[in-house]
């Protein structure tokens, strides 16, 4: 009689690519025969995906490994593994404060988490951290690894990895490494894959998207390719998943402004399948704080390729990311982003406070923080500005009919169901029967809130069919 299989848990951690590599850790484990489940107590293996963007995310994994240590002690042959950002930032400081996790692995080294954990049970706890990616099929893009999605209809793909901006605040290019883009064709190949499978939206996901290609570009330059600048780039890539059969929607995130140019923009508006929806960081609206963050543009460079991305897409959304508090920021500083964020009229705003993380340039700029009550009393003024533009912006929806892609019961109110519209926008509505999670519906929106929409069901526009459907109950 054979035994039960082992069960897993992941807890992710941060940005859409730990979400991805999320996805693929879950793949490998499921291919070694382990079962998922829902919580820690069902587990004999946790596995926490890290970020480590915030200051509190150290906190947050010390405390979450603390708690986890009585819950290796309950049970015998569980075990705890720690991977993403901060475990590659961390390396062996994890293991010297949490000395009872077993398997710590970085960012690199994603498509190892099976073989790490049976060598742990084996052998003993193990760290494995590469400075670098591997120049291998399976490391370097590991789309061909099995990975387990939380949803049949959308997925992410990974155009990019890594990152070669130096902007002061972020720690992403120590521990994600150098830009490095994928080949077109693989790309294209596993859109057309993911649609095969029933998947109709897809995410292309990178640090800095917009730089895709032109490493390729200078690779074929160096081998003496006389045709290396009619390589693809990133246009290139967004015009070619869209005409994928089978995908309806088109995502990409997250892009730097300085590498913004009108090819997107053009690419965007003639193919129907990229989403009106343009996540456009900011950061400060300060050209002096710009230039002390190494962000490569000042606002009104920012602002006019943003009026240029609005004249060329109709009907554009625009998300951005704001930081309050960058070290040295005067109160004329924090004046020109409320300047400039009224100016842009974004439909909603992703704000934080300044943390400086260690390894970065921002971090030794300490005789320069900001006092913590000055920042709380700037973030507050920032939120009312961005909600404005965000209310406004969704109260000239009310009476128009969107197209929904329906993501399933609201968290709030599972009588209640929610989606997405193409630009991105959350809406919640009653359909009076059952719709499928994975369906597009068309639903009159009737109402409107800084961070959602209301709406009254029309009819479902199409119904894709997917390996996995589930099912919605109406309210």
């Amino acid at each position: 009689m054979s035994s039960s299989p082992r069960r897993y848990v992941v807890h992710t951690y941060g940005c859409q690519m730990n979400e991805h590599d999320s996805e693929r850790i879950a793949g490998l484990l499921d291919a070694d025969g382990m079962e998922a489940v829902d919580s820690d107590a069902d587990a004999d293996v946790v596995v926490l995906n890290t970020c480590c963007i915030r200051e509190n995310a150290d906190n947050r994994l010390y405390g979450n490994l603390g708690h986890l240590k009585r819950w290796k002690e309950a049970k015998e042959g569980r075990q705890i593994v720690v991977s993403g950002c901060l475990a590659q930032k961390d390396r062996d400081l994890v293991r010297q404060r949490a000395p009872w996790t077993d398997v710590v692995l970085g960012t690199h080294n994603v498509h190892r988490a099976g073989e790490l954990l049976a060598h742990a049970g084996a052998h003993g706890p193990i760290t494995e951290i590469l400075d670098e990616a591997v120049i291998d099929d399976h490391a370097l893009f590991p789309s061909a690894l099995p990975a387990r999605r939380e949803t049949s209809y959308n997925a992410w793909v990974t155009i990019q990895i890594g990152c070669d901006n130096s902007c002061a605040f972020c720690i992403v290019p120590a521990v994600r490494g150098a830009e490095i883009s994928r080949p077109f064709d693989d790309v294209v190949a596993e859109v057309r894959d993911l649609a095969d499978q029933g998947v109709t939206e897809v995410t292309l996901l990178g640090q800095n998207v917009n730089s895709y290609g032109r490493d390729l570009q200078v690779a074929a330059r160096r081998d003496g390719d006389a045709d290396a600048r009619l390589r693809p780039l990133f246009a290139d890539l967004l015009t070619a998943a869209s005409a994928v059969p089978g995908i309806r929607r088109v995502r990409f995130t997250s892009p730097h402004p300085k590498d913004m140019r009108p090819e997107t923009f053009a690419a965007m508006a003639a193919s129907p399948q990229v989403c009106e929806h343009l996540h456009y960081p900011l950061q400060s609206g300060s050209d002096r704080v710009l230039s002390l963050m190494h962000r490569g543009y000042t606002a009104e460079r920012y602002l006019e390729r943003l009026a240029q991305a609005r004249r060329a897409i109709d009907d554009l959304a625009v998300s951005t990311d704001i930081i309050v508090g960058f070290p040295g920021e005067t109160d004329d500083d924090f004046e020109r982003t409320l300047e400039v964020a009224a100016a842009a009229e974004y439909d909603y705003a992703y704000t934080f406070i300044f943390s400086p993380r260690d390894g970065t340039e921002a971090a030794q700029m300490v005789d320069r923080f900001v006092d913590p009550a000055i920042v709380s009393e700037r973030f507050e003024r920032l939120r009312i500005v961005v909600e404005h533009s965000a209310i406004a912006r969704h109260r000239a929806r009310v009476g128009r009919i969107e197209e929904v892609l329906v993501e399933g019961p609201s968290k709030r109110d599972p009588s209640i169901i929610s989606g997405r519209t193409r630009q991105n926008k959350l809406v919640h509505f009653t359909p009076p029967h059952p719709v499928r999670t994975g369906a597009y519906a068309s639903v009159e929106v009737s109402g409107a809130a800084p961070h959602h929409l209301t709406g009254v069901f029309r009819e479902v526009i199409a119904d894709p069919s997917h390996k996995r459907r589930i099912a919605v109950a109406a309210g």
